[in-house]
């Protein structure tokens, strides 16, 4: 009975010892720049889990520890504030503002410097190292997604083109292209497909201008939007200006020297290719009257009299059914394969058009030398691209080099220059449409 009695005064001893040793403490919490309370401030007892907010009126009560305490004290917009307590229980809080101003500086049109702030129309700034980073035959393609507004549309064929379209489509029949400004030159971007191929007949994409600029050497790509941001390069411009900034050579002791190396590689989605079957051969149905007289087939004469063949100068796949017979094939009119005038098994092929398919693979590998000091600069970079596509035989290779210069002559007057060169050779592009 005696230790029961004994434990029971201990514990309410512990407990009014405890709550001796806290106390509160309330104020107002007000703002440094009009005086006027500040609702829902966070208030924390430093090193604790103990806290609270202001309410409506910026009044704020909350329990500390007897000596020793420190609150801190946060708001959004506000500067956050460490207040020790000391033996005060009424401890009023004044907070100021924190408002950090960002200095951002974007190359508008002529290559003028301006601040972000300052302009009256939109505007969106992408660093080059972020159209570097994923390495691409046409640095265009890596602005999809970069820039609000922007449609990147890419022809998927391995040197293709891109449409570069900014804030829709403004005509039907005209041009939509944004206008490319290289270091304050001016680079078409027209696509040049033939009618024919815009209304989906055969040919060749051989690409516009401005995928020609080596993704390595661009220092930032400024977008200018709307009508006013492109008044000085008139009516070329009213579909949006992009701006391109290449890299200059900048002071620093000894000459720099830098060296980069990408690889990509892609296959094929066979989810998105279409299912063949393998029950039919080339042709058409005999029941639609295609050459009734040999059961699907054609005949041929090389050299050994009419023999039944393929229908080779069909593009369908429902001719006769597989069934192993020897007739003349492909392969048995053009004598470069070897084959010439012998007959094969008709039978289904055992690969698919899958299987036609390579792995593709890019290679880009880029070096650099940069160098100057108070007065001049100077950068001479090269860069290689060679890029297999996913057709056999299909390559292409570029190679470029770039050289950007400058001197200051006097405090006011500065000559610069900067020279391009670029080298594209290509084997085996893809046919665009249907022939």
């Amino acid at each position: 009975m005696k230790r029961i009695l004994l434990l029971s005064f201990m514990f309410v001893f512990a407990f009014a010892f405890q709550a001796w040793a806290q106390r509160t403490v309330s104020g107002t919490i007000t703002s440094q720049d009009d005086g006027q309370p500040i609702p829902g401030v966070n208030v924390l007892v430093k090193g604790t889990a103990t806290g609270t907010t202001t309410d409506i009126d910026g009044n704020y009560r909350i329990t500390v520890p007897q000596e020793g305490a420190t609150l801190v004290v946060s708001f959004i917009g506000m500067a956050t504030k460490e207040i020790e307590v000391g033996a005060r229980s009424v401890v009023d809080i004044s907070m100021a503002s924190d408002v950090q101003q960002l200095t951002e500086v974007v190359v508008t049109a002529l290559g003028v410097d301006r601040e972000k702030a300052s302009l009256g129309y939109a505007t969106q700034e992408v660093k080059g190292d972020e159209v570097a980073r994923v390495k691409d035959v046409n640095f265009m393609n890596s602005l999809s997604g970069k820039v609000a507004g922007l449609q990147i549309k890419r022809s998927n064929q391995m040197g293709g083109s891109t449409n570069v379209v900014m804030r829709g489509y403004k005509s039907l029949t005209g041009n939509n292209q944004a206008l490319f400004v290289v270091d304050g030159i001016i680079m078409s971007n027209d696509i040049t497909n033939s009618a024919n191929q815009q209304t989906g007949r055969g040919g060749f994409d051989y690409g516009n201008a401005a995928m020609d600029i080596n993704p390595d050497d661009i220092a930032s790509i400024n977008v200018l939007k709307g009508a006013a941001a492109a008044a000085l390069y008139g009516s070329r411009a009213a579909n949006g200006v992009v701006v391109i900034t290449t890299k200059k050579g900048k002071g620093q002791q000894g000459v720099g020297v830098n060296v980069s190396f990408g690889t990509t590689f892609g296959t094929i989605d066979e989810t998105t290719m279409v299912r063949y079957q393998n029950e039919y051969g080339p042709g058409y149905s005999t029941i639609q009257g295609w050459y009734p007289e040999s059961r699907g087939f054609e005949y041929l004469d090389l050299g050994n009299g009419q023999q039944l063949a393929t229908a080779m100068y069909e593009d369908a796949s429902y001719g006769p059914a597989f069934n192993g017979e020897q007739v003349l094939n492909w392969k048995s009119v053009y004598q470069e394969t070897g084959t010439y005038g012998q007959t094969f098994a008709y039978d289904a092929p055992p690969t698919t058009g899958v299987d036609f398919y390579e792995t593709s693979r890019m290679f880009n590998t880029n070096v650099s030398v940069q160098g100057g000091n108070d007065v001049a600069n100077y950068r001479l970079s090269f860069t290689n691209v060679d890029q297999n596509g996913v057709l056999p035989n299909s390559n292409i290779t570029r190679n470029t080099v770039a050289f950007a210069g400058g001197y200051d002559v006097t405090d006011k007057i500065r000559v610069s220059s900067v020279v391009n060169y670029v080298l594209t050779e290509a084997v085996g592009r893809f046919g665009t449409g249907y022939d």
